[in-house]
């Protein structure tokens, strides 16, 4: 194998090797320090790797790849497609906390600083009319308040929470279970168009790869570990939805669950969600007001990096009630009561308007209904 100057390209080759999965590939770049070096050590020290079988070290020895990691790379390349890689700056801040992070992503679009203030939406690929209705007005209205919406692109709900917060103004991630050019769902191809206009199409899969049954659990622990929390709409028993919320679970993330009747078979997997614990969600501001408190900071510690360039970016998109807002708590914290005062607004009116500063990181509420300034 030949060197190469663009690093992306050992990330690439090395995540092409038979039997190197995500756990497999963090362990190997911990003890040598990064693609290169594993693909440059020899077999007896790649033997000497915890964990690592006597296969793996074969294929990475042999150079075996699942596909030509130059030619991929050029492919993609041609097809607009970016690969993001662990150690970039671009990757989703979220999803490096979870304990399998993809290695690598496959991005058609623009990831952002934004991303860190999401929430996914999943559901039934045969949901109803109702539950595909309440779904697109949902993130429709996230969207109105921030946040970026993360889903599977799947038929049913899937769909109607990508289409629902495109159709609010918003920014959404649609997570694959295949590869970036195969054309799958048929019917969503021009929500396709849509999503990679204002956000983006992602997977962990390399071009050509089919939607098959065995890769949306790993596309699953994606779309949960992208996210704050993730609302489960339409599910039944045994759907793939409780599986995502399990992951959700187990990455320490928020799950919530909207309620149904319980003589819709549809409607069994949110119920048994909420008997369990689940958030129950009739509407945006049941969601925002579980996650807002998780973007607070302390009065003592500084904001986070991350948290930080999201409100820089949230900032440029800000409407002009909303920098009236920030301008008035520029100096010192205010009443409630006191800012509908002064800029003559209705106080649910100027409360939903706060929420929204609230989940974008711009303002945060003290006790007794003050609000202040973070940025």
């Amino acid at each position: 194998m030949k060197e190469h100057l663009d690093e992306k390209f050992y990330w690439l080759a090395l995540k092409l090797v038979p039997g190197v999965g995500p756990k497999t590939f963090i362990r190997l770049v911990e003890h040598f320090g990064g693609p290169r070096e594993v693909l440059g050590a020899s077999r007896s020290e790649l033997a000497h790797v915890k964990g690592i079988g006597k296969k793996v070290v074969d294929n990475i020895a042999l150079r075996k790849f699942e596909k030509d990691p130059e030619r991929e790379l050029e492919a993609i390349s041609k097809r607009g497609i970016k690969l993001v890689c662990l150690n970039d700056d671009e990757y989703p801040k979220n999803l490096c906390e979870i304990h399998d992070p993809p290695p690598v992503l496959f991005v058609h679009g623009e990831l952002s600083v934004r991303d860190v203030v999401s929430v996914a939406v999943v559901g039934s690929r045969s949901a109803s009319y109702q539950g595909m209705a309440f779904t697109k007005k949902l993130c429709a209205d996230l969207a109105r308040h921030g946040m970026v919406v993360v889903s599977g692109f799947a038929r049913g709900i899937d769909t109607a929470a990508h289409t629902g917060c495109v159709e609010g103004g918003g920014r959404t991630i649609a997570v694959l279970g295949c590869g970036l050019d195969v054309d799958y769902p048929r019917q969503n191809r021009e929500l396709r168009k849509r999503i990679v206009a204002t956000g983006a199409l992602v997977t962990e899969f390399p071009l050509g790869t089919e939607p098959e049954a065995k890769n949306f659990p790993s596309r699953n622990r994606i779309i949960s570990g992208i996210a704050l929390g993730v609302i489960v709409v339409e599910a039944g028993k045994r759907s793939g939805s409780l599986i995502t919320a399990r992951l959700a679970l187990e990455q320490n993330r928020e799950v919530f669950a909207v309620p149904g009747s319980v003589r819709n078979f549809r409607s069994l997997g949110p119920n048994w969600l909420i008997k369990q614990g689940a958030k129950l969600v009739e509407s945006a501001n049941d969601v925002i007001e579980e996650l807002a408190p998780m973007l607070r900071q302390p009065a003592k510690e500084q904001p986070s990096e991350a948290l930080e360039s999201a409100a820089v970016t949230a900032q440029k998109s800000l409407s002009t009630t909303e920098r009236e807002i920030l301008d008035l708590l520029e100096s010192e914290p205010m009443l409630l009561d006191d800012m509908v005062r002064i800029l003559n607004q209705e106080v649910n009116v100027l409360a939903g308007i706060l929420s929204r500063l609230e989940i974008m990181g711009l303002v945060k509420q003290l006790p007794g209904k003050h609000f202040c300034r973070v940025f």
